[in-house]
């Protein structure tokens, strides 16, 4: 999870070589939520492999999760990183859906989870409005369950 320094208000996304040093450091997938209207998108090679950036939405996490549950089945992979614009609301509800999606977490626990790692940002329209309308469209996938195993290795405590 990750965003932009002061945010991406040109709404360019990852620069190809911020995409090239992800790839070097072993990234595999990078997603942008909700706000790369000007972005490049694609596959960007390197030594180790490549890097596949993508556009994503916080009210749609399907093709996020997919991808890190992709991850997960094959540990050669490399990690996924979701951004959005300043790194808090949209990120941030990908990850919270990932950690209920993956670790078991209830629905309200990843809402404080994403609450308290917002760190006080405001949402238009409330904060508990925005959060409930994202996870309204969210629902665990039971093809993307993970071993016990898997979840020990992965999850938070």
């Amino acid at each position: 999870r990750s965003g932009f320094k002061g945010g991406d208000k040109d709404r360019t996304g990852l620069s190809e070589g911020q995409r090239e040093t992800l790839c070097g450091e072993g990234f595999s997938t990078g997603f942008y939520a909700d706000f790369g209207k000007n972005t490049e998108y694609g596959r960007t090679s390197c030594g180790n492999g490549s890097f596949d950036y993508q556009s994503a939405r916080s009210s749609r996490p399907d093709a996020v999760m997919a991808s890190i549950h992709e991850v997960i089945k094959n540990p050669g992979k490399g990690p996924v990183l979701v951004h959005c614009m300043w790194g808090v609301h949209s990120s941030g509800a990908l990850s919270a859906m990932a950690l209920v999606q993956f670790c078991g977490w209830t629905e309200e626990r990843a809402k404080e989870y994403w609450n308290d790692a917002r760190n006080g940002a405001p949402c238009s329209g409330g904060c508990d409005q925005w959060i409930d309308s994202k996870f309204s469209n969210f629902s665990v996938d039971p093809k993307l369950k993970i071993s016990n195993e898997q979840q020990a290795a992965i999850c938070p405590k």
